[in-house]
């Protein structure tokens, strides 16, 4: 290895550690509470139609029940309203336990037999999310289990007509392929929640089939958006702890309009606040909380059954998880209350700001602010308290008597749940029939907590920042300081708008005094996604708050604002510097596939180059050297950038699949944003051919380290030709092969087939190891020289086999068969989920259908047999030239239209390694 090299590769190995620590690692720590059962789960399986038993006997459908409650439903003889959860890639059905133990909780609550039963179906654990081979088959079941548990209610007066449905990952997916079904009635559901679902595109197109599944439910609720606008539908995503599925992912696609379609982040739900992992998402005791109280705020009080009115769904849903007043939900949201006219209870307030805490003993309190002189020079009213209990604390006075109200209406539903505390803010100019706002601060129980209100100007209150550049590496910053004279702060972050950006910034804040203050909040808000985050601060403290963005702004949104809701009388200093670790994990998380492709297209450029090398000197070069020279950038992205310039000319629309032209990753609306993947082209391109130069050498030492364990096993060989197959064998290996393949599973083909070739290298590197023991033990016989000097490069041992070239033959087929070796490992790691998903359904069937690998198993199982027997003097026929010059053009093609599409490359290597192959055989 050339030290150059080493060290190249090894800092662009040191940058993807940087990525992905920042990726698996970088957020905050799991703040989740864990959901407990109070009495032992029970599933109780639904029995099914004999026809549907027999078409899907790998799925079930349990009802989840506990205690009492299990016994009574053992007849499953149910009264309440239907939620079925359905798991996602390798999910188990008992996740729904969190879901169902939390219900179950809930109903022994309240009065009136409301109660839902929650059930669930069991998917066999498919890795649905990289095989899309059962997504239609389990799309199928699904409608097959909401008819089965909707019978179950056929004795009641009024049966349900509708399942609500809680998929997690790929069940949502599910969930809303159920419209592609041309026999389903879209009546039977009209609730969908999601967790944690990639409805945009699958997070890996390991197959066809995943590209196809998707098209099919983007084609149907866009093309019947109308049709499908009673269907209401809430996505969640998991956040910056979910490193498998991103939050830009699960937002919905929808039309203009259609307000019954909502996406959001669970660190934006009220009483949330936190970010969950892909699996904590569904225990989640805070988001399980949520979705429980919505569907019990859904239910029909008359029917018991979940409600059809689709504005009652959208409030309901919007009142729980997108802003939550902090108190119950009520239809009339400015109703008149009654209020104490006691005039002790009542205190003018004449000043710009109110601080104040409730004493130890109960008592009645309110505070009068006059509007009539603070309408021209204030434009809001800002009110904050860390009393959470559900009232009505603020009040808008419609008729004033003296120091009292008389009549007041209340305003407290544009109440916002913070961490700390409620907030209230209200515009004046909204306010034109009422005199007087009303404050209460009173505590009856003895409660002691603190309001803080203050009338404000919106422009005096905005700031704005310049972030600094994303090359800028965290050395340059943008500050800002505020004086803080209020208790609200906005500041817009300027040119912040892309995926790729991430920085790192610092409040940090100085007061006067001592005395105690209300923590402070930070609110990092966007406005084209609900992805808000909140982080708590106490004063005085310096807080660090991470700043990257799920989905990229479209055209005609705002700038990204922090919120400081801040303690008066204390300064706060503002940094704002970019992070290039998070730059790295953002690069990582939304074009880490991306970086595979890239490992080929090294791969098979090094594998080009030892190519080259036996046709010009009729040696390779050292396999370490021929995937140092795979990253070639300039011959490839370039190329590449040309490509998708001139594809994206109008006239070649129409001959690329859609895939090819929509970006399926990128966020609706994000039309600019298109162009950052393939300005990062170079880190990844880099990034990969690291993966593939290290790769190489870690596969070099397990292949020594395998040889050294299989050679006492094997008997010494001093021939090039060890591990070699007569051709017979090949022909009936491959037939064997491909027939094994196509009746059960291609990969499984592929993979004894790369074995066998595994093997051939495994026999090289012991031949080439015997070779060089006996040459070294072996006497030199010494020759005359012309000019009498005695020449030591004579042959040793007198036997030709024993010879420096014979050694040097078995050295120059070494190392064309590892540079080979990984380039032939890839297709076997593509293949590798179906080979998975093959093996865990074998008890139920023999052969994997549809099978993503039947089209390119057959070509590769022979060219992996063929290039078992190359070698240097093989290949050194009229082929090679022609040969020689395919890598280059078929890596840009791969680059190109592999960059989306995983399963693309093994066919570009297939049409690499077949006349390669051949050159083996002419």
């Amino acid at each position: 290895m050339r030290p150059a090299a080493v060290a190249f590769y090894g800092a662009a190995l040191g940058l993807l550690v940087v990525g992905l620590r920042e990726l698996l690692t970088g957020f905050e720590e799991n703040r989740c509470s864990m959901t407990y059962m109070f009495e032992y789960p029970e599933y109780r399986r639904v029995v099914l139609p004999r026809r549907v038993a027999r078409l899907y006997p790998a799925y079930g459908l349990y009802l989840y029940g506990e205690g009492v409650y299990a016994q009574e439903t053992r007849a499953l003889k149910l009264s309440g309203a239907p939620v079925l959860f359905l798991p996602g890639n390798a999910g188990s059905y008992k996740q729904a336990r969190s879901l169902g133990s939390v219900a179950l909780r809930k109903a022994e609550n309240l009065d009136g037999g409301v109660h839902l039963n929650v059930f669930t179906v069991d998917f066999n654990e498919e890795l649905v999310a990289l095989y899309g081979g059962s997504l239609l088959r389990q799309t199928h079941f699904l409608h097959e289990s909401i008819k089965a548990i909707l019978r179950l209610y056929k004795h009641l007066k009024t049966p349900p007509q509708s399942v609500a449905l809680v998929g997690h990952s790929m069940g949502g997916v599910v969930a809303r392929a159920l419209f592609t079904l041309p026999r389903f009635n879209p009546h039977l559901v009209s609730l969908i929640i999601t967790q944690a679902s990639p409805h945009v595109a699958p997070v890996l197109a390991l197959d066809p089939y995943l590209l196809d599944f998707y098209a099919a439910v983007r084609q149907k609720w866009v093309k019947q958006a109308n049709r499908l606008r009673n269907v209401t539908v809430l996505s969640v995503g998991g956040g910056y702890r979910d490193y498998q599925v991103r939050s830009g992912l699960t937002s919905l696609p929808r039309p203009p309009g259609d307000v019954n379609k909502l996406s959001l982040v669970v660190t934006a739900v009220p009483r949330t606040w936190v970010s969950t992992d892909h699996l904590s998402i569904v225990w989640c005791k805070e988001l399980v909380l949520a979705t429980v109280r919505a569907f019990f705020d859904l239910v029909d009080a008359d029917t018991r059954q979940f409600t059809d009115d689709p504005a009652r769904k959208l409030t309901v849903l919007n009142h729980h998880f997108i802003r939550h007043p902090g108190r119950k939900l009520r239809d009339a949201q400015d109703s008149a209350v009654s209020i104490s006219d006691v005039p002790e209870a009542w205190s003018e307030v004449n000043t710009l700001r109110l601080s104040y805490s409730t004493p130890k003993e109960g008592q009645l309190k309110y505070f009068l602010f006059a509007l009539s002189s603070r309408r021209k020079a204030y434009s809001h009213f800002y009110c904050r308290s860390n009393n959470l209990e559900t009232s009505s604390w603020v009040l808008g006075c419609q008729h004033a008597n003296g120091s009292t109200c008389a009549r007041a209406v209340d305003l407290s539903m544009g109440t916002e749940l913070l961490p700390p505390y409620k907030v209230l803010v209200l515009s004046l100019s909204d306010l034109s029939s009422v005199t007087h706002l009303a404050v209460s601060a009173s505590n009856l129980n003895g409660k002691q907590f603190t309001v803080e209100c203050e009338w404000q100007r919106e422009a005096s209150q905005t700031l704005s920042v310049s972030v600094p550049h994303v090359l800028s590496f965290g050395v340059t910053a943008s500050d800002v300081t505020v004086n803080s004279s209020g208790l609200l702060h906005n500041i817009q972050l300027l040119h912040f708008h892309q995926v790729y950006q991430a920085f790192r910034i610092t409040v940090a804040s100085q007061c006067r005094g001592t005395r105690d203050r209300l923590p402070s909040a930070y609110r990092m808000r966007v406005s084209w996604f609900r992805e808000d985050s909140f982080t708590t601060a106490s004063t005085p403290s310096a807080a660090d708050i991470p700043a990257m963005l799920h989905t990229s702004r479209p055209d005609n949104a705002s700038a990204v604002l922090l919120q400081l809701h801040t303690a008066p009388n204390c300064q706060y200093k503002v940094s704002v510097r970019t992070s290039f670790p998070k730059v790295l994990g953002q690069a990582l998380r939304f074009c880490g596939p991306m970086v595979p492709v890239y490992t080929a297209v090294t791969l098979l450029l090094a594998c080009g180059g030892q190519l080259s090398s036996v046709l010009t000197s009729g040696r390779p070069a050292d396999m370490m050297q021929a995937a140092g020279r795979g990253l070639q950038p300039h011959k490839v992205n370039l190329p590449v950038y040309l490509l998708h310039i001139l594809l994206s000319c109008s006239c070649f629309q129409d001959f690329l699949p859609p895939e090819d032209t929509i970006a399926p990753t990128l966020p609706e609306g994000a039309e600019s944003a298109a162009e950052w993947p393939h300005l990062l082209s170079p880190l990844l391109y880099v990034l990969g051919a690291a993966v593939a130069y290290w790769g190489s050498a870690l596969l070099r030492v397990l292949i020594r380290l395998v040889s050294l364990v299989l050679a006492p096993l094997h008997r010494p060989s001093v021939s090039r030709t060890c591990g070699t197959l007569r051709r017979r064998t090949q022909l009936l290996l491959g037939l064997g092969l491909t027939i094994t393949g196509w009746m059960s599973c291609g990969a499984l083909a592929i993979l004894a087939s790369s074995l066998l070739h595994l093997y051939r290298v495994v026999r090289l590197q012991m031949t080439e190891r015997s070779l060089s023991h006996m040459l070294n033990l072996a006497p030199r016989r010494h020759k005359p020289a012309a000019n009498g000097a005695v020449d030591g490069s004579g042959e040793r041992g007198g036997a030709g086999l024993l010879s420096e070239g014979a050694l040097q033959e078995v050295r120059d087929d070494l190392q064309l068969h590892l540079s080979l070796a990984p380039l032939l490992l890839l297709p076997v790691t593509l293949g590798a989920p179906s080979l998975i998903h093959w093996t865990r359904d074998l008890r139920f069937c023999a052969r994997l259908d549809p099978d993503p690998c039947w089209l390119h198993a057959a070509p590769l199982v022979f060219c992996y047999l063929l290039l078992i027997n190359g070698d240097t003097l093989t290949l050194s026929n009229r082929l090679l030239p022609v040969v020689t010059c395919l890598p280059l053009p078929l890596a840009v093609t791969m680059a190109t239209f592999s960059s989306l599409h995983l399963y693309r490359v093994a066919y570009f290597l297939s049409a690499a390694l077949v006349p390669l192959a051949f050159c083996c055989v002419l």
